[in-house]
């Protein structure tokens, strides 16, 4: 059996990023999408999903690159001088490992971002972070232990089969083989913490070395390509292409909102029998 999530990250972003989210629903094959709960569209993200009954948001977790959801003086060992969050994403994870103070501050923030999502009325489909910085251990373990006080029961494992993100013998080839190789131990320990708090996970993911790039054509060769199981395809689809600062300059993408919506893209989810939903269709973990 094939199982694809097609999810959306960025959900608050900004209105071309909330409009290409809607409209990848209503007339596409996305089935999800992360909300920025402190982002400055947040509140128009979260109107739309609740005209989207069907369309299933879980938490974009932001500690990194964005504004906090407290206020800056409640969490200053993790915020500059302007109120934001690190850029910087290597220093942020040294601080978020070795000072005490930033890991209460930590969760803290985690805590009220849970809280900011429970106050949206939203079902809590799953959660990834910006920039995937769950995958550091005090954020992992912060987030699955916060997590079990508001439902949480499934989290992305950023892991993607070099095979998969090389179907057109693209550049840079050798550096996926390398990085996937070289993060394998961790991303085996990650889902077995995971696993072992009774979330779940996908088998793996495709998207993470192509952001802004998965095309009609790229997305029709992974999905011919795909092994059985569970896979989540994750974009940052836009009505347009951003014209803006850093991140969402190397985020959102025109491209990938035409590839949701290409109907040969539904036709070939059908031919070849693949499924397609939410996070929390996938099978409990056994632990």
């Amino acid at each position: 059996m094939k199982q694809v999530i097609f999810k959306a990250d960025d959900f608050g972003l900004s209105p071309a990023v909330n409009g290409a989210i809607e409209l990848a629903h209503r007339e596409g094959v996305l089935d999800g999408a992360s909300l920025m709960v402190g982002a400055r569209f947040a509140a128009d993200a979260v109107a739309r999903a609740h005209r989207l009954p069907s369309l299933r948001i879980g938490l974009h977790l932001v500690v990194v690159a964005g504004r906090p959801v407290l206020p800056a003086s409640a969490v200053p060992a993790l915020v500059d001088a302007t109120g934001e969050f690190s850029q910087r994403l290597a220093r942020a994870g040294f601080r978020y490992f070795f000072l005490p103070a930033a890991r209460r501050q930590l969760a803290a923030e985690i805590r009220a971002q849970f809280e900011a999502f429970r106050a949206t009325g939203l079902p809590l489909d799953h959660l990834d972070a910006h920039h995937h910085l769950h995958l550091h251990p005090t954020v992992l373990g912060l987030l699955i232990r916060i997590g079990r006080d508001y439902g949480l029961r499934a989290v992305r494992v950023p892991h993607e089969p070099p095979g998969l993100a090389l179907l057109a013998n693209e550049p840079g080839r050798w550096g996926r083989w390398l990085s996937a190789l070289l993060l394998a131990p961790w991303i085996a320990l990650v889902k077995y913490r995971l696993h072992r708090a009774g979330l779940r996970t996908t088998d793996r993911v495709v998207g993470l070395h192509d952001t802004g790039r998965m095309t009609t054509t790229r997305l029709r060769k992974v999905l011919q390509a795909l092994p059985a199981g569970s896979t989540e395809i994750f974009c940052h689809p836009a009505l347009s292409d951003a014209e803006g600062p850093w991140p969402l300059a190397v985020a959102a993408s025109r491209a990938e909102l035409d590839a949701l919506l290409d109907p040969t893209v539904r036709a070939l989810l059908t031919s070849l029998r693949i499924t397609h939903g939410g996070f929390c269709d996938l099978p409990h973990p056994k632990t």
